[in-house]
């Protein structure tokens, strides 16, 4: 499955489908205090009106003295017990998901990339940013962020997004605070 990012600024964007259909949308009204709200699209096809809507489906309670805390299918769980920092470098994240398996995000310098924690190390999604049009001369499109996902784990999709705007925010984030102290030092 592969799903468009409207925007990088991965809180507050749409999720769309190869065919064009929104399937989630993240929202973040204000920048510190106020959640992250993800919405997932329900089709009420049996209905015979068809409504079409977008439901909660997870929260990011971004908290600054404290971890963040998700909310996802009624449960509560911190950050920093539910999707744990593996490595010196604070740049690997797990969890385990619904399925009882080991799953881990790596954040590299511009992806992060969620694998089976196991010696497979199987890519089961990955997160490619916006490639700039400025080489459209030399024939390389410029393209929006996407968001692949293995058809193994699109049974917990909810999860896999939720996670990933998680981690993806520490790696911005990361990457933020490097390019300043890049220009402090220059």
């Amino acid at each position: 499955m592969l799903l468009t990012l409207s925007s990088e600024n991965v809180r507050s964007t749409t999720f769309t489908s190869a065919s064009g259909q929104p399937l989630y949308v993240s929202s973040t009204p204000c920048r510190f205090m106020w959640p992250t709200t993800i919405r997932k699209y329900v089709s009420d096809d049996f209905q015979l009106e068809m409504k079409d809507r977008f439901e909660v489906a997870a929260q990011i309670r971004w908290r600054i003295f404290c971890p963040p805390v998700f909310r996802i299918g009624g449960k509560l769980l911190r950050s920093d017990s539910f999707l744990r920092k593996q490595g010196h470098t604070g740049r690997k994240r797990t969890f385990k998901g619904p399925d009882g398996r080991g799953y881990r995000w790596d954040m590299h310098h511009r992806v992060v990339v969620l694998s089976l924690d196991d010696s497979s190390r199987q890519e089961v999604a990955r997160y490619r940013r916006t490639t700039s049009g400025c080489f459209d001369l030399l024939g390389v499109k410029s393209t929006k962020p996407c968001l692949e996902i293995s058809p193994e784990v699109e049974y917990m999709l909810d999860l896999v997004i939720l996670t990933f705007i998680y981690v993806e925010k520490l790696r911005m984030d990361k990457e933020l605070r490097e390019k300043r102290a890049r220009s402090r030092g220059a």
